[in-house]
């Protein structure tokens, strides 16, 4: 994620990863093939991945055209589906993702403490990471799904995610994606390591 953000992308991936969402949740790779082949430039296919991008279609719907509307609709619809039809597979998905990510988090907190440059020049896929952690959780709660053990995990990883992002900064993404991202929730896209 980057100030290069744009709408027509989001549709275009939401809707691509909406459509292998049923093959991906039944199989057992956590980070699956969004499509396109091995030279593809599309993120990998996961929930959290997904549900982000849904997310943000949702909120800037009325930035979208009435065919990306469409799409997005029609995404939104996919998932639903494969959500209720394959429950039990799809919460297994969510739930391996956050702890997945999480654990992914540690590697850039080991880096920062022995060379804490690196947490400037390694922050801004942290905090992809971390927002996509947080759509996760969003999943959760509507889904009622049981994850008691995640918070507490999600808390130990924001306390070590503060100790590098002290600096108070203006949004770090692309302004159009501000009014999705609150300060008081997504805090770290709010933030900075300090440029040491």
């Amino acid at each position: 994620m980057s100030t290069q953000y744009q709408l027509e992308t989001d549709v275009k991936e939401a809707l691509t990863m909406a459509k292998g969402l049923e093959d991906y949740v039944r199989g057992q790779e956590l980070y699956g093939n969004s499509g396109g082949g091995f030279f593809s430039k599309m993120p990998a296919l996961t929930v959290g991945a997904l549900a982000m991008r849904l997310r943000r279609l949702e909120v800037l719907s009325s930035d979208l055209t009435a065919e990306q509307r469409q799409q997005a609709r029609q995404a939104q619809t996919l998932y639903d589906d494969v959500a209720k039809e394959w429950r039990v597979h799809f919460e297994e998905k969510v739930l391996r993702e956050i702890n997945s990510r999480v654990d992914a988090m540690r590697q850039f907190f080991q880096e920062a403490k022995q060379n804490a440059k690196s947490a400037s020049g390694n922050y801004l896929p942290e905090v992809l990471r971390r927002t996509i952690i947080q759509e996760l959780l969003i999943v959760v709660d509507t889904l009622g799904i049981e994850g008691d053990n995640l918070r507490p995990k999600v808390k130990v990883s924001d306390t070590a995610l503060r100790t590098y992002s002290t600096q108070p900064s203006d949004f770090i993404w692309n302004p159009l994606l501000q009014q999705v991202y609150s300060p008081q929730v997504y805090w770290w896209l709010y933030h900075r390591p300090e440029s040491g």
